[in-house]
Order: C-alpha cells, then structure tokens, then sequence
C-alpha cells in the first residue's frame, strides 16, 4: 500500500510539473490566473485534499490556451515597401531584441508608424500577446489599421485590428492592435500589468498629450515588473533625448524621411506691412511667392490664431480676387476643427480645384492632418495654446508666439510634393530666441482626471510618479482641489466613495460627479444627454457663409434660462427624427439643420456608453421629465466653482474673484440673470462663459458644504428662543452665496455663548416671562435687588451704588457649570443643582453695592407728586441723552388739563438744589458775582421757600433780592441752556396706560391733546350718563362729581348740563365751578323747554315799539337777539340763579311748578332795565360821533375799550343782574365824562393813565382764559369794582355801591394774582 501511495504522488508532482512548463507556453493574459489557479491545486495537493477535479479544469484552461497559441503561430506574409525605415529594419530589430526600450525618431514620411508592427511580428511578438499600438487620434487608429492590414494581406479584424471608442475589431487571432492611448488606458485599469500585451508602441509620443505622458510615466513603472514586455516609443525628431533618458539612456535610432528641400524666408510684419496687418502682411507674403514660383505653381498654407482671424485673412484674400488678376484663379479655404465635414473635405480632396488653393488653418494642421498638395507656407509664428492657470482656475486660450519645434513642424508641412518655401512673418532673431520646445499638456493643464484615474488604480503618491516632465507642484495641487470640490477625494486626499465612483465613468470628473447627482436628484435623462453633449465637439455647425441662416436654424432649440437644456431640447428633436427618417434622410436632415452627422452619432454613441455604466451602478433614469431646479442643482455638483454673480456694466463676478461675461452665442447674452453657472470658463480674448444657465444660490446648498466658508458676526441673545444667535455669511470662492442668516451659535462657539448666555439672560434679565428661569426664586430675587439699586441710581443721578455687569457676570460665571449655552441647558442644569445647593445662585445686596446710599429716601425723591387733590407718579432715569432722561411724571390724559403750570417747575427735593444752582451759574457775570457761594446761598433759599404752583423764577428772583439785594431782570434767566434732566418730563397715558406722547413743553403738550381730552371726557360721559339730545329730566340722578379709572389714577370729573340751543347734553367738566356754571346755562335751556307756551309768550310781548327799535339800531344791535337773551335771562333770574342746583328729576319738577309765575314780571322789569340802557348807550354814540378833537384821541379809546366790556354779544346773558342793573349808571357815568372833556382833557387823559394799570391787565387776563371770570370770584369782583371806580372818578355826583380807591384796587389785584394760579393750572 505504501509503494502504491508513494507511486501516486511521484505522478501527481509529475503532472504538476508538466503543467507548470505549459502555463509558460500559454497566452501571456492567461499566465496570470492559471499560475495562481495552479499554486492553490499545488497546496491541496500538499495537504494530501482530493483535486483530480480541479486539476482536470485547469489542464482543461491550459489546453484551450496553448491552442491559441497555436493558432496564432500562423502570421500573414510580411513584405516591406521603399520606405526610409525598410533600410533599418535589422538595426531597429537588433535593438529591440537587446532592449527593453527603443526610442525611434522618424521624419514625416519614413513609415515608422506602418512598419514598426510588422518588424515585431517578424521578430516573433505578436503571438503569445499582441503587438499594442497607440495613435493620439481615433481616425488615425482606423486609418493605420487599415494600411497595416492592406500591406499584410490580411482582412482587418483578423491579423491586424483595431479598437476606439465605441468600436472594438479585435478578435483571439489578431496580432497587431491599433487603439487610441485613451482606450490603452482604461485598460490599466482592468489589466494593471498589461498582461495582454507582449509589445507596445507608443506612437507620435511628441506630441506629449495628457494621456501619453501618463502611458509614458506608467510604462516606466511597470517595465521592472514586466521584463518581458518591449516598449517602443515613436516621435518626431524633436526631444527624443528626453525620452531615451526617461526610460534610462535607452537606445535612439533615427530614420530619415521622404521629403523635399525646403526653403526658409524671414520677412518680419512691421517690414511688409506699414501698420503690422496681419491680413496685409500675407497677401504680400503670396504675392513674393507667386513671383518667386515662376510656371510652377503650388498650394499655400497659412497658419493663424483661431477662427476670427481665419474669416478676417479670408475676407481680405476674397477682395483680391475681384481687383487684382493674380489672385482671380485662387481658392481660399479654411480649416479648424469645428468646420464641418463637407468643408473639411474641399480642403483634403484634389478631383476638383479650381486653380491655386490658399487653407487658412488653426495649428490643427501642424501635426493632426496633412493637407495634400502644399507646397507653400505661410507661418505668422503665433497660435492659440491652451493653459490653465492654477490661480484663477481658468482654461486660457492665449495667443502666443510658438516654440521652434511648432515652427519646424509647421516648416515641415511643405516640400512634400516638390521643393517648398516657408515664409515666417518674423525675425530670424526672434526665431532663435524662442524656446526650443511646447511645454508638454500635463504642464498647461487641470490633472484632476490624471489624479482621478492614479488613484483609483492606486498608483501611489502623484507627485512622485515618474512623468517624463512632472507637472508643477501647485497644479498638481489645483487637480486635487478640483477633485475636492467634487466631493472626490477628502482631506487627506484619499478617494471617497464618490471618487471611487466618478473613477468608472470614462468622461471629465466634473460631467461624472453631474451622473451622480443627476441620479439623486431623480434627472438621470437630462443628465446624461447633456453630459454626453459637453463631452463632444458642438454638433452645431456654423459654416463662415451661413453664419445667420445656421443661426435661425439653431435658435428653435434655445431654452430661454438654460444652454444645458438647448442640448436637450435638440436630443428630442434629433431622436424624433430618428425614428422615422432612414440613415440617408437622417443624414440630409442634419446637413439642412447644420448639424454634424457624425458628430450626433458621437453624441449618441457616448450617451449609450454611459447608461451601460450607470446600469452596472443600478442607476435609473426617470420616467418624466425632470423640472429646472432638480436638473440645474445636478449640473451644479460638477461646475461649483463655474458659478458667477451679476456685476456691473452687464459683467460677472465669478469664482475668487475673476471678471467675465456671459459669451455672446448664449441664449441668455442679453437678459443677464442675476446668478449663473457655465460649463466652461475660458480665456480669449477677454474671460467667456460658455454655456451658461439661470440659477438660484440656494440650490448651491448641500452640494459640497465644507467648499462653503462660514463667517459668524454679531454673536447676540435671542430671548424668545433663550439661545445665542449669530449672523452667517456663507461663501463659495469669494462669492457671498447667502449672508445674514440667523444661526445658533452655540455649536459653533460654546465658549462665548455662554458667557452671551449668563451676561443677558442672568445678568440683564432677558427671558421670557414664560421661561423656567423668569419664575425661578434666585432669579426673581437678584433682579428685584438689581431694580431697587438702580432705582437708587436713576434717582440721586450716579452711577456709583450698583456693581458693574462684570462682577455680577462673575458671580454667575463661577457657578454656572460649563458648556451651558441655552437656556434650556440652563434650566435643566439649574433644576438638578437647586436639590443640593438651593441658595447657590442668590446675590446678596453687599455684593450688588459699592456703598450705601441713606441719602436717598421718599422725601427726597417721592414716587408720587401731590397737588391740591390730584396725584401723580413720578418715575427716574438716568440716562444722559435719553428723552426721559431726570424725572418723569404720568398724567392720565384726563387729567392733562388740570395739571398744575408751576409746580414741575420745581422738580423734586433731592434734585431742586442741583437745579437752582445751576440757573444761578447760567447768569450773567455781573449778577452772579455777587452771589456767592452759590452752593450756600441755594441752601439758605431751601431753608425759606416750599415748592408750590408758583413761577420757580419769580420765587428765585424775589429771593436773590430780599437775600443779596440783587435785582435779577426776567430775561437774565437762562433755563433753556440746562440740561434736559433740570425740566420735569410729562408723559401723557390714554385710559390703558399706553404712552400717547412726551415731552418737556406743557403747554405744547395741552395743544396737542386738547382734542384727546375732550373725547376722552365724552367717551366716559357716554358710557356712565344718556349723554345727548336731552329735552327732559330722563337721566337719573346728575352728581356732584364722577370717579374713574385711567391709567391705574382715580380721574375725579364735574358732570355738567350743557346747553345744545335745541336741547341740553351732559359733559365732564374738569372744575367744579366750571361745571356748576355750565349747569345752570343748560338748566335754564332746560326749563325752557318744559314750558314753550310761556317762552313764546314772553317773545311776542316784549321790547316793542318803534322807539326801542330806532335806539336798537343806532347803537347797531338787533331786537332779536336782544329779546331771546332777555328770555333766557328771565329765565335764569327765576329758576337758576342765587339757587341750589336741582339734582333728580323731582328737584327739577318741583323748583318749576313753584318758580313758573315769577317769569312773567321779572321778564317785564328787565325789559325795562334794556330799554332804558338802550337809551343811553344811544345818547353816549352820538356824543362819540361829536368827539372828534384829536386831543380827545385818547379818551374817546378809553371809552371805547370800556363800551366793548360792557355792550357785547350775549352781554345780557352773560352779565349777573346784581351788575346789569348798574349799567344806567355805568352809561351816565360815561355820558358825564364825555361832556366834560372840553376844558378837562388833560385831567381826563392822567385818570386814565391811572385806570390803564388796572384794565390793561384785567384785559390780558380776559383774553388769554375764557373761563378765568367764571372760576375766579376774585376776578370777577375786580373787574365790576373796576365800573365802580371809574364812576368815582368821572361821575362823583352818581355815588358807588361802595368805597373805592386806587388802593383797595391795588390790594385786590394782588388776591386777584393768587386765585389765577389754580385758573392757569
């Protein structure tokens, strides 16, 4: 048994061993994973573990690959036509079998590109792997392909094949690939080692494209890891030394090419052309060439910048044509990459020119394309060359002068048909002094795709990867921020799970984070055509010629906000028309629309490839169509810094504050949004938005939040929230996408929130009444201690008793715990701290006081001011500047008419001393010299004053007088230069306590209110009494008086009977006399009323006769109004006067039934009392008509004054009988006097100089307060004792009432003064 085991195991490792040297035979993309298949069959073995199965599986795998191989051992026949590099191909292919690497510099036409490939199947690649082979170009991958296969004999797809994007002709038996170096690497990023190739050719490696000098950086990396891959790199002769040293000094073998001499010509601009025209400079620059050619003729190729200079040069050439017979038989054509297919075709087909052709080409045609037949070349020496710049984040397309390589190339073009000349529009000098080479692209470039695609095949650190020329530390630092901004990589520049899939997607990181968000955002459809769109050349073409007709074309498929979807609405359209048109109509329709055929298929073709990705993804497109918002926010994911601002002048501010303009092929050119986002933002000849869209900064939100800069200002509480609030701007690139808004601080800043907290909430009180803390016993017992204190303050001025905020912040700071920045973190805290330390937040009231303040008592600074029977509360500031900064007193606007005028002149005691001191500091020098010191002399004055409703003033001055003898004229006093807190503040109240005005001026506050007051007073009236229309005693009882509340004081008002004329109303008085007066008016309106047939009585019988009625009308008075004031007269002397007012119904019944049958002869005696005065007051006018002496001026004034007090509207009314009954006499009096003032003038004129004292201010007083007679008995006395002492004086002989005398008048006009006080209040 163990002979037979030991035989078993001697045929296994047998086996095993004879598999191990197949897999070495095998396909090289199969070695990999049969070796490893291999190794893990190997270990069971070892491990004594049944593996006859898998050992037939893998024999299986290796037996169908060395088939291959087998197959593959059959190459085509390989024959070399007359090519420069047939004469090298043993050197070439000596070195290629010695070397890893060969750098091959071949000139244009040595057919290095079509023979390489055969020269490494001849050696024997090819066979186990495929000979790779790139080309920079799609068409150049077809085309070489196809020349390749035809030279091989070979069908193409077979021995020879070929795969770009979107089409792949390789099958297991093809030897030799051609594919763009793009399609190479997304191989990498499935096959790391390249195991499917044996060889690889780089071809047009001058070219130094993005993609292969990552190839060429790649291969360098892999090359140790792959001994037995040869690489062979392909160039132009230009810098080939840099790539034998890239890949360690490796071998370089030249090889000349088929071309003709070429003659170079320098002939500067400035020289040939008097203002350097460009256009100028190469017509001249033909014309040398047309009389240098002679008969043989030739085609020219002009070099220029871009298009714009294209249609300038060809406009210019096109005027030649029609003046000057030379250029007649000449074809101008122009060449760029945008010009559509069939004008690219003039250009490479020669079946029908017509005569000497002139292309007019962008540098595509230095390198890209051969134009046949050039002879001729016309080089400007400048180019457009893209650069980006890592500070403004701005593709560039300057206009540059080119390197001497460019210029060779360009050289290059000609002499390839026949001799050529080359004609450089500059200095030989300036040739030489240009640099020798084009910086590379990886150079002048965004690397966020090369930094993209390293680190999703984990390539190591970017800067250290082995580029032939590595990029500048910040752009590689640019591409990393880019791929930041897409959410690609973090901080730490690792991949995201966003990176790793924006990696699978095959276009710009930018249009792949648009994938993404598109699938969010639940607009995959739009998404995905119009980033298939910006992946590809427009497909809108704009012919030179036909410029507006393509124009109107393309404008149907404008969306008014957005160019993104124009492309949408054109994918509509085109897919439309797809399905119904056949391929030959489709292709029709695009040529009528100027719209490149292939390039829609292009577009269609990558659309197709990116729904494979997003299906491997498990995304899904949405079925209806996507609105403006969700579809711009998923552009938005990829172009967050393609966003600009509206400016001025119709310029936009965009990202880090570059200037730029919305580019005029827009739609939206001429509306100007106010923001926008664009697919691309380049330099021309100024800064263009291409492609642009309307946006809203919002939808910049939630993209990428932590690209967005965050500044917070004006920290502050917000006491309804009881948190921290702050300001937020918030930023993108130097553009402010949102600013002001209101957020919680205190996340962001915990530290000063809470100390904002403790300063506003605990140390200001700033809480809701609602809160927690508002209720809470310390915080209601430190505020109360803080308002008692700062009452103190506001009362004695000072702000020396309470501790500053920061002592009591303090407080609090040491107690409340940490990271507290709510309130209701507060409250919560608080809540758990109370159950084992219930005091901890008590303030005592030491530790809120500086130092005691005994001064300030009630008496010094009252809360309340008592005058006569009303009060008002006083409130305290102190506050300089402030409107109620002092003292401040509340007056319910009921009571604004009765507030006394003098006594807020003196303020309260604890401030009237600083008060009088300084209005005796603000006199002149020459009075306040003698009082000093000031403070003394204010003392003394306290001492012998009390405040009262008297001028402050008037006691001052008397006192300064009696005290120092100084005599203080009024206007020496100064008040109004005193600071505002010296003057009481009145603050007026409606009935709820609502503040309706303040102010210093009273009595500009009376003004103001005077309305407010009586509706005020009527609206109480109305809500207590049946107010109006009153024309019997239907209302109850009339008080004496009526309380009632306003603004928490008790108002105490005088209802009063008013007389309407027709009908008697009941109003609020603020005086008791006042409104016992007005009583008895309307009383006696009232009694009138009740008895109409007594009234109309007393009209028709009184005052009759045509004398009175002459007298009535020499005097100019009317009988009418004289009656009707007699009747209401008679009936006042009935039922009112000198009676106790009725005040219920019965009172008023029974005075009328009891009073009635006097009416009639007391109406007759007063009768007779007017007429009899209507019969002197006759005789006094016609004694003033006579007076007409002007020496007499005086006198008959006098009289004058006197006849108006005494006959006046409403006299008869107004006047009591005790008086009118006099006035006989007073008119006598006057008749006297007038009769005796010939002769006696100048006696007459020194009496009334004398009367004049008295009148004058008596009529000062009449006038300025029409109720002063009604509520001053003294006043009212003066002013009939007044009548009394002119009978004395002018008419002894009709005797007084009683004795009168200058000086009794004296005496009684000082009591008169006294009773006007309370008048004035």
């Amino acid at each position: 048994m163990a002979v037979f085991l030991k035989v078993q195991i001697f045929i296994v490792d047998h086996s095993l061993t004879t598999m191990a040297e197949a897999i070495e035979r095998c396909m090289l993309a199969d070695r990999h994973p049969l070796r490893r298949k291999f190794q893990s069959i190997r270990r069971r073995v070892k491990e004594d573990k049944q593996s006859s199965s898998q050992l037939n599986e893998l024999q299986a795998r290796i037996d169908k690959s060395l088939a291959l191989v087998e197959r593959r051992q059959s190459i085509p026949l390989i024959e070399y036509p007359d090519l420069p590099i047939a004469d090298k191909r043993e050197l070439i292919a000596e070195a290629i079998s010695a070397h890893q690497v060969v750098i091959l510099a071949g000139e244009t036409g040595s057919g290095k590109t079509t023979q390489l490939p055969k020269i490494c199947l001849e050696l024997g690649r090819g066979v186990t792997g495929l000979i790779g082979h790139t080309q920079p170009r799609r068409l150049a991958a077809r085309t070489v392909a196809q020349r390749i296969a035809d030279e091989l004999k070979t069908p193409l797809g077979e021995g020879v094949g070929y795969q770009v994007r979107f089409t792949d002709h390789v099958s297991e038996t093809t030897h030799i690939k051609l594919m763009t170096d793009g399609i190479l690497l997304a191989e990498i990023q499935r096959d790391r080692f390249l195991n499917r190739y044996d060889t690889l050719i780089i071809d047009e490696a001058h070219e130094r494209s993005l993609n292969i000098d990552f190839l060429l950086g790649y291969l360098k990396q892999l090359l140790p890891k792959r001994p037995d891959l040869k690489v062979i790199v392909t160039s132009a002769t230009i810098d080939v030394e840099r790539f034998s040293q890239h890949f360690d000094q490796a071998p370089v073998i030249e090889v000349s090419g088929r071309t003709f001499p070429v003659e170079t010509l320098y002939r500067p601009l400035q020289d040939i052309s008097e203002e350097g025209d460009l256009a100028t400079g190469i017509e001249v620059a033909i014309n040398e060439l047309m009389a240098i050619e002679g008969t043989k003729k030739g085609d020219v190729l002009v070099f220029l910048s871009g298009e714009g200079e294209i249609r300038e040069v060809a406009r210019h050439l096109r005027d030649l044509q029609q003046h000057d017979k030379r250029w007649q038989h000449c074809e101008v054509l122009p060449l760029y990459a945008r010009l559509g297919n069939a004008e690219q075709n003039k250009v490479f087909s020669t079946s029908h020119r017509r005569g000497r052709r002139i292309v007019l080409a962008t540098n595509v045609a230095e390198t890209s394309l051969t134009v046949p037949g050039i002879r001729y070349v016309v080089d400007p020496g400048y180019a457009r060359i893209s650069r980006y710049s890592f500070r403004t984040k701005v593709q560039r397309l300057p206009i540059e002068p080119i390197s001497q390589a460019s210029a060779n190339q360009r050289k290059g073009r000609c002499g390839r048909v026949a001799e050529g000349i080359c004609v450089r529009l500059y200095e030989e000098e300036d040739f030489n002094s240009r640099p020798e080479f084009t910086d590379p692209e990886i150079q002048r470039t965004n690397l966020a795709s090369v930094i993209l695609q390293m680190l999703g095949m984990k390539m190591g650190d970017v800067e250290l990867f082995p580029f032939v020329d590595p990029p500048d530390r910040r752009m590689v630092s640019d591409g990393f921020k880019l791929l930041e901004e897409l959410g690609a990589v973090d901080s730490r520049r690792k991949l995201t799970e966003v990176g790793k899939t924006l990696a699978r997607f095959q276009v710009d990181p930018r249009l792949a984070r648009m994938i993404i968000a598109g699938q969010q955002h639940n607009c995959l459809r739009e998404i995905l055509i119009i980033v298939s769109a910006l992946s590809i050349q427009d497909p809108r073409e704009r012919p030179a010629d036909k410029q507006q007709a393509s124009d109107e074309k393309h404008r149907r498929f404008w969306h008014k906000e957005s160019d993104f979807l124009s492309y949408v609405n054109l994918w509509n359209y085109y897919e439309e028309q797809r399905q119904e048109l056949s391929q030959g109509q489709l292709r029709k329709l695009c040529n009528r629309e100027f719209l490149a055929f292939l390039r829609m298929r292009e577009w269609r073709d990558i659309h197709r490839q990116l729904r494979l990705v997003c299906r491997e993804l498990n995304y899904h497109e949405n079925a209806d169509e996507a609105n403006y918002p969700a579809t711009h926010k998923a552009l938005l994911a990829g172009l967050l810094s393609h966003i600009a601002n509206l400016d001025e002048d119709r310029q936009y501010l965009g990202a880090r504050n570059r200037k730029l303009r919305i580019f005029p092929g827009s739609s939206l050119s001429r509306k100007s949004p106010k923001w926008i986002v664009a697919a691309e933002i380049a330099e021309t000849s100024q800064v263009f938005a291409r492609c642009c869209a309307k946006i809203e900064p919002e939808w910049l939100l939630g993209i990428n939040d932590s690209l967005f800069k965050r500044s917070y200002s004006e920290p502050h509480w917000q006491k309804k929230t009881g948190r921290v609030m702050a300001y937020e701007r918030l930023s993108l690139y130097g553009l402010i996408i949102s600013d002001r808004n209101s957020v919680h601080y205190g996340p962001i800043n915990a530290n000063e929130s809470r100390e904002i907290l403790i300063r506003r909430a605990l140390v200001e009180g700033e809480v809701t009444t609602n809160s927690s803390t508002s209720k809470a016993p310390f915080f209601r017992h430190n505020r109360k201690l803080v308002s008692d204190i700062e009452a103190l303050e506001d009362k004695s001025r000072r702000r020396d008793i309470l501790v500053d905020d920061q002592q009591l912040f303090q407080f609090y700071d040491e107690r409340v715990g940490e990271n507290i920045t709510t309130l209701k973190h507060f409250e919560k805290w608080h809540k758990d701290v109370v159950l084992s330390q219930p005091r901890l937040l008590f303030v005592e009231k030491h530790q809120l006081m500086r130092h005691g303040a005994a001064d300030i008592d009630e008496v010094q600074f009252p809360e309340v001011l008592r005058s006569g029977d009303l009060e008002f509360s006083l409130s305290y500031r102190f506050e300089p500047g402030h409107q109620a900064d002092g003292v401040t007193v509340t007056i319910p606007i009921g009571l604004l008419n009765r507030v006394p005028r003098y006594r807020f002149e003196w303020l309260v005691p604890g401030m009237l001393r600083d008060k009088c001191i300084a209005l005796i500091k603000l006199l002149p020098k020459q009075h306040r010299k003698k009082i000093v010191p000031v403070p003394e002399f204010v003392d003394k004055f306290l001492e012998r004053v009390r405040a009262d409703d008297v001028a402050l003033l008037d006691v001052l001055g008397k006192q300064l007088q009696a005290m120092a003898g100084v005599v203080v004229p009024l206007d020496s006093w100064q008040p109004e230069k005193m600071d505002d807190f010296y003057r009481m503040n009145f603050r007026v109240v409606d009935t709820e306590g609502r503040q309706l005005g303040q102010g210093r001026n009273l009595e500009k506050l009376l003004d103001n209110f005077k309305g407010h007051v009586e509706e005020t007073l009527q609206q109480q009236t109305q809500e207590r009494f049946q107010a109006n229309n009153i024309k019997q005693w239907s209302f109850g009882e009339l008080p004496k008086n009526y309380e009632f509340e306003q603004a928490g004081v008790t108002v105490t008002s005088y209802p009063a009977l008013v007389d309407c004329k027709d009908s008697v109303a009941i109003q609020l008085m603020d005086y008791p006399r006042q409104a016992e007066q007005a009583s008895r008016r309307g009383l006696v309106r009232l009694y009138m009323l009740q008895i109409p047939q007594q009234v109309k009585y007393l009209r028709k019988e009184l005052l009759q006769g045509n004398t009175l009625n002459l007298q009535l009308a020499g005097i100019g008075q009317h009988r009418d109004q004289w009656l009707g004031d007699l009747v209401y007269a008679a009936f006042y002397r009935v039922f009112v006067e000198d009676k106790p007012l009725p005040r219920t119904d019965a009172e008023f019944q029974q005075c009328l039934a009891s009073r009635k049958e006097n009416l009639v002869p007391v109406a007759l005696e007063m009768a007779a009392l007017l007429e009899e005065i209507a019969g002197h007051f006759n005789t006094i006018r016609k004694l003033l008509k006579k007076a007409n002496e002007l020496s007499w001026a005086f006198a008959v004034g006098d009289i004058q004054r006197q006849l108006a007090g005494l006959i006046f509207s409403g006299f008869i009314i107004d006047t009591p009988f005790d008086y009118l009954q006099h006035y006989p006499r007073y008119l006598k009096a006057i008749v006297q006097r007038l009769e005796k003032l010939r002769g006696h003038y100048q006696r007459d004129k020194q009496l009334s100089v004398g009367l004049n004292a008295f009148s004058e201010p008596l009529f000062a007083e009449w006038v300025s307060n029409e109720d002063a007679m009604v509520r001053s008995s003294e006043l009212m006395e003066f002013r009939w004792d007044l009548e009394e002492y002119r009978v004395s004086l002018f008419a002894q002989q009709l005797g007084t009432l009683h004795a009168v005398s200058e000086k009794r008048l004296r005496a009684q006009w000082k009591q008169v003064k006294e009773s006007l006080i309370d008048i004035r209040s």
